[in-house]
């Protein structure tokens, strides 16, 4: 990760996006915004170029799948967070989308930064 990574974090739990905050600095990242709703993630991507985000999964009122299709469409990278271990009950299209189980810690930060942006064989 270089050192001016900006990372959009969507998590409704003001603990688990803290801690999540602090995970990311661990791994290098430089800026992190924390959206607790759909409507501030929405307003985030408008004003700020991000190189991934972290979405929650279960936002309490809604689901994140139609903000990661969002992103997708306007080519930010993302990946879910979320209690479920796996993706089988995801949307079919989101199902290949990297997965970031709570509770995580940095090496599993690690681990799913390693799938969301794969480094080429040697």
């Amino acid at each position: 990760m270089n050192a001016r990574t900006r990372v959009l974090v969507l998590e409704d739990s003001l603990i688990i996006a803290m801690e999540a905050e602090d995970i990311l600095r661990l791994v290098g990242a430089d800026t992190i915004d924390i959206a607790n709703s759909l409507d501030q993630a929405r307003d985030a991507i408008q004003v700020a170029d991000y190189d991934f985000a972290l979405l929650d999964v279960n936002l309490g009122e809604a689901m994140s799948f139609d903000f990661a299709r969002d992103l997708s469409l306007a080519n930010i990278p993302f990946g879910f967070v979320s209690g479920y271990s796996d993706t089988q009950d995801f949307p079919t299209d989101l199902q290949d989308v990297p997965l970031l189980v709570k509770p995580f810690d940095e090496n599993a930060m690690r681990d799913f930064l390693q799938k969301l942006f794969p480094t080429p064989a040697e």
